[in-house]
């Protein structure tokens, strides 16, 4: 098996079609608000592929960047990306096209303002479940294990050759393979793609670098976060659920870290771990992970039939084979200075979301 299948031909023939009439442009590539090792580095994939053809970039999102390893990634790599708060506008005629990598609009705060500058949504590329949130011109989404994957097919199809010589391929490849090794739990859960993948990064990543990345400690409050999803789980069937209360935005990756850990334990086939997030401008949302090991469970339906939709239509969530995770805006209700209100309005969501969750399964709600 390698990447000479047809549908991996005609996926790159319509991509390379899509971008041979957009020379000369400059392009938005949106990742996540809180971006990970994938998003990162197809972003990054995209911006070399596509600077031959005169196509500028800006790498952008709309949250924080707070785990170790993915300031690791960004610093030591030396990775240009731009973090664009939810209070800053958007030059209106800097993009003349926006690409969406390893997710589809519905975890990132730049979409309405993308829309509102009338900016065309060119690609989507990414391996989580069907959203329909966006109406792009090219569409690359594939159940595999992680988006780096896609990304690489790219490369070893003749998208942009790889050369060992090279310090930012170098760079690069070791990105990519950061990023499938993240999303795959180091293989575990890889599928064929993400192993064919891994073997055409493999004689030109940085073993030295990567090492580096992977191996960041914890932060103290990383560890505080892991500490109160501890003492406040409740087991039900194999599913573990926990709240932390509130987090600052910068502690927002402790979330899916404290998701990761209360799945080791022995009884737990499924983690949910959420907090109210408080971002610098004083909105807060509610912010959640899921990680599973149970073959069974469907993330992104789990999620969206959980919590269902906004308003809007969008539903608040979504997931991939073994993870998902979601978002609820408290819009009016962001923020109190009285900390007994505060310390009513986090009961109040703690209590409703995990019995959206326990009631998905039938499960007994805990009081």
């Amino acid at each position: 098996m390698d990447f000479d299948g047809e549908d991996d031909q005609n996926k790159l023939k319509q991509f390379l079609q899509m971008l041979e009439s957009r020379k000369g442009e400059r392009h938005a590539v949106v990742m996540q608000d809180f971006p990970d090792p994938d998003a990162i580095s197809c972003a990054w994939a995209y911006r070399q592929i596509v600077a031959a053809m005169g196509i500028e970039t800006d790498l952008i999102y709309g949250g924080r960047i707070s785990h170790q390893e993915n300031l690791a990634l960004v610093n030591l790599l030396k990775i240009g990306l731009t973090a664009i708060p939810s209070d800053q506008p958007l030059d209106k005629n800097r993009y003349q096209g926006s690409v969406f990598v390893d997710n589809q609009g519905t975890t990132t705060n730049l979409v309405d303002r993308l829309e509102k500058n009338g900016v065309p949504v060119l690609a989507i590329i990414d391996h989580h479940a069907q959203q329909d949130r966006l109406q792009p011109l090219f569409v690359d989404i594939r159940p595999v294990g992680a988006c780096a994957s896609i990304m690489t097919s790219y490369l070893a199809l003749g998208a942009m050759n790889l050369a060992a010589s090279n310090l930012k391929h170098k760079h690069l490849a070791t990105a990519l393979l950061h990023g499938i090794l993240s999303e795959t739990n180091s293989m575990i859960q890889a599928q064929p793609m993400d192993f064919l993948a891994a073997a055409h990064l493999q004689p030109f990543f940085d073993n030295d670098m990567l090492v580096d990345i992977l191996h960041q400690q914890r932060s103290h409050r990383g560890m505080e976060v892991i500490r109160m999803a501890l003492e406040t789980r409740e087991i039900r069937e194999g599913f573990c659920i926990s709240g932390v209360g509130y987090l600052r935005a910068s502690d927002r990756d402790s979330i899916p870290q404290a998701a990761d850990f209360l799945l080791t334990e022995e009884t737990v086939h499924t983690a949910i771990v959420f907090g109210i997030v408080t971002h610098a401008t004083g909105e807060e949302v509610i912010s959640g992970s899921l990680r599973t090991t149970k073959s069974a469970l469907n993330p992104d339906e789990f999620i969206k039939e959980g919590l269902g939709r906004a308003a809007t239509g969008a539903f608040y969530g979504g997931g991939k084979a073994s993870a998902g995770g979601f978002e609820i805006p408290l819009g009016f209700l962001s923020g109190s200075e009285d900390e007994e209100l505060s310390k009513m309005k986090w009961e109040t969501f703690n209590a409703k979301i995990r019995k959206k969750f326990f009631g998905s399964i039938g499960a007994e709600i805990p009081r």
